[in-house]
């Protein structure tokens, strides 16, 4: 078995990923600190075809160079916003017919595996801070709240850990098991 190089992987160029169509999700940032983990959601945004990711609060924006060495171009093909208020952004995709989806462990909250993602609907993934989370007002605004199943001695996964869990597996119900 030889590994492909670069060159035989066929993949997107910038112009033709702005004009792919596009996976119905959308990321919210809420808050996230890390520049790595953001340049890390950039770079799983692109390689799932996300709509589009919108940046609030603290949460750095592109130009950086911390987010640009994880993201490695990616800030460049996917579309993204800044937002200050995560509740107001929250309220103004509802009132556009996006369901909102928290990822956080909550009360009531539905495994990731056991989510059945309907089909031509828009979903807004919501990842919070990596030690507060999600802001409670955000999950309370949100129309359901998805959980990671863990069954080791910690308790949370790093946030760009668990976006790519769970862009993958929205992306797979979504598109691949048509």
């Amino acid at each position: 078995m030889r590994k492909l190089k670069n060159s035989e992987l066929d993949r997107l160029s910038t112009d033709a990923f702005k004009k792919a169509n596009k996976t119905p999700l959308i990321i919210v940032l809420d808050n996230v600190r890390s520049l790595n983990n953001i340049g890390s959601v950039f770079r799983t945004s692109d390689a799932f075809l996300v709509e589009k990711i919108y940046l609030c609060g603290i949460t750095a924006t592109p130009p950086h160079k911390d987010i640009h060495k994880t993201a490695l171009g990616s800030t460049e093909t996917v579309d993204w916003e800044y937002a200050q208020d995560t509740l107001a952004l929250i309220e103004r995709l509802k009132n556009s017919d996006i369901k909102i989806i928290s990822v956080e462990q909550a009360e009531n909250a539905m495994m990731l595996n056991d989510f059945e993602p309907e089909r031509n609907t828009t979903y807004a993934i919501v990842f919070g801070h990596e030690v507060k989370g999600v802001s409670q007002e955000v999950v309370n605004a949100s129309h359901q709240v998805l959980e990671i199943p863990q069954f080791g001695t910690k308790h949370s996964l790093n946030i760009s850990v668990s976006c790519g869990i769970v862009v993958w597996d929205l992306f797979t119900k979504l598109t691949l098991e048509s």
